[in-house]
């Protein structure tokens, strides 16, 4: 307890700062994961192309050489200047959206085939079917992996400490350059993360109990 109390203004902000990151990045990742999904189930080949390629990409390529790019190469272009922590933030939303969109696109293809008929009977453009009629179905069916992916990005913020952000992962290195127990100090911080899951896995579960699909 020693460790927690005397460094616990370390221990507060740096949680704060990953809580800052997970917000962010999951709400980014959930809006251009669905967008992704929209363009892989697209009828046209363009687009569907497009989607391909960049989860193709994305995902068969490490967060931290995402992180490098965002941190070290994007300042080269000098397009719009990014500090640490807004880098942080598009790293980890280009690489979750990837993951997401697939979580999605597997959701959209549980909804029935007839949904989609029935709503171009109605005369429904492909895009008000698929946000009106379908999405609403296929986020209902995938609330368990979504939140796994959620999961996933929560843990993946403490890359982030490589890379100038004061978050929770960084706390180990400073326990570590005033002499303390690190394994202590991991400890606690273990024990952050498990709450904060436990935290999403009981959204999970409030989700899965309104949302309910019925086979």
């Amino acid at each position: 307890m020693n460790i927690l109390i005397d460094y616990w203004p370390l221990f507060r902000d740096g949680f704060i700062t990953t809580v800052e990151l997970f917000l962010l990045a999951g709400v980014a990742s959930l809006v251009f994961g669905v967008i992704l999904a929209m363009l892989r189930v697209s009828p046209v080949p363009v687009f569907r192309a497009a989607g391909t390629l960049y989860v193709t990409v994305v995902r068969n390529t490490p967060l931290t050489l995402v992180f490098l790019f965002f941190v070290f190469a994007y300042p080269y272009l000098k397009i719009l200047g990014l500090s640490y922590f807004a880098a942080a933030v598009v790293a980890l939303t280009v690489y979750t959206s990837a993951f997401i969109c697939e979580v999605v696109r597997s959701g959209i293809n549980t909804v029935p085939l007839g949904q989609a008929e029935a709503a171009r009977a109605l005369g429904l453009t492909f895009g008000q079917s698929l946000s009106e009629v379908i999405l609403p179905q296929a986020l209902r069916s995938v609330v368990p992996p979504l939140v796994s992916t959620l999961i996933a990005l929560l843990k993946n913020t403490t890359i982030a400490a490589g890379f100038s952000v004061a978050e929770a992962g960084r706390i180990r290195s400073i326990l570590s350059d005033n002499g303390e127990n690190q394994l202590v100090g991991l400890g606690w911080v273990s024990l952050g993360f498990v709450i904060l899951v436990m935290v999403l896995t009981l959204a999970q579960r409030t989700l899965e109990k309104r949302w309910s699909v019925a086979r």
